[in-house]
């Protein structure tokens, strides 16, 4: 078998294991979001070895998604860490054999506590899943050819803790502003934190025409402004359509020569796409991509149709918010 062949098997062999936690994954699911959703604490998360950096993972996903978390080391833990832990916390157990020492020595203190336990395990009858309140099944063969190495577990259990966020997220009604205010750095914090005012073109950079502005005018707008459309305003600076590079193929062949004897109401595509000011680029994207354009006016408000600015595609590609 060829490398280039192993290394494919091993990848179908993870993508079935998501596939099968999902297939059997019960109302166990709805509990442990109920439980962490009421807990008044901190998630802690535990786990030795491999299972511990899954954990380290979970609980930077649910830290970043509005529900705050911790790891706990399994060891470290017998040796003074424990306070970490508090009542009304919540603690997640990552244990695919279900019998790791340091967790099974902890879980006594755990249970006087009061403190809530959900399981991750891959067997439902180990030592540590009898503690659980929750236990949480992750049963698949790893992608090692001697089913050891951790491989197919730990994919599956990071899988499982992107669920727990991201239903979480659904649960606590998490807003793409509260996620802002959590991602100030890198790419996240671009697409969240720029806005629309940010990068927007306007004063005599936007592209603007009048409703009885002749077609000409209106090429030389679209031509000089290089964005690829012009506005089309009433007397009361109203945006009332939009001229495209599309709308103008489309002119050409329905008028033929006849187009320079058209003016710019003749041509426009009324009732055009907008965005507010002060919404985020990441936004402004998405509206682009939902309605397949590349250019969005800018209006003060919702209920205002006077543009302030334009923002284009280009100018979400240079600031890196694509």
């Amino acid at each position: 078998m060829s490398l280039l062949t192993r290394g494919k098997e091993v990848l179908k062999k993870e993508a079935e294991a998501i596939l099968h936690v999902m297939e059997t994954l019960g109302d166990g699911f709805d509990r442990t979001i109920d439980i962490i959703d009421g807990c008044t604490g901190r998630v802690a998360l535990t786990g030795m070895g491999k299972s511990g950096l899954i954990c380290k993972k979970i609980a930077s996903t649910l830290s970043s998604t509005g529900t705050p978390a911790i790891f706990l080391h399994p060891a470290d833990s017998l040796h003074g860490d424990l306070g970490m832990l508090q009542k009304g916390d919540a603690l997640i157990i990552v244990s695919n054999s279900g019998e790791t020492e340091e967790i099974i020595k902890i879980l006594p203190w755990v249970k006087r506590m009061g403190i809530p336990t959900i399981i991750i395990t891959g067997s439902m009858d180990s030592t540590i899943a009898t503690y659980g309140d929750i236990v949480l099944k992750v049963d698949v063969d790893e992608a090692c050819p001697y089913n050891v190495v951790p491989t197919s577990s730990t994919t599956a259990t990071l899988a499982l803790g992107d669920a727990l966020a991201i239903a979480l997220m659904e649960k606590k009604a998490f807003k793409i502003e509260d996620l802002a205010s959590l991602h100030p750095g890198g790419t996240i914090g671009r697409k969240l934190f720029l806005k629309v005012e940010d990068l927007m073109h306007t004063g005599s950079a936007m592209p603007k025409v009048y409703l009885d502005a002749p077609m000409k005018d209106a090429m030389l707008e679209i031509t000089s402004k290089r964005l690829g459309i012009t506005g089309v305003c009433n007397s009361d600076e109203e945006l009332l359509g939009v001229i495209t590079d599309g709308d103008l193929r489309r002119a050409i062949e329905k008028y033929d020569r006849e187009l320079f004897g058209k003016n710019a109401s003749d041509v426009m595509t009324a009732n055009p796409k907008l965005i507010q000011k002060d919404a985020l680029a990441a936004y402004a994207l998405k509206k682009m991509e939902d309605f397949s354009i590349t250019a969005l006016f800018v209006v003060n408000s919702e209920t205002e149709r006077h543009p302030v600015g334009i923002i284009h595609i280009h100018d979400l590609l240079k600031a890196k918010v694509v």
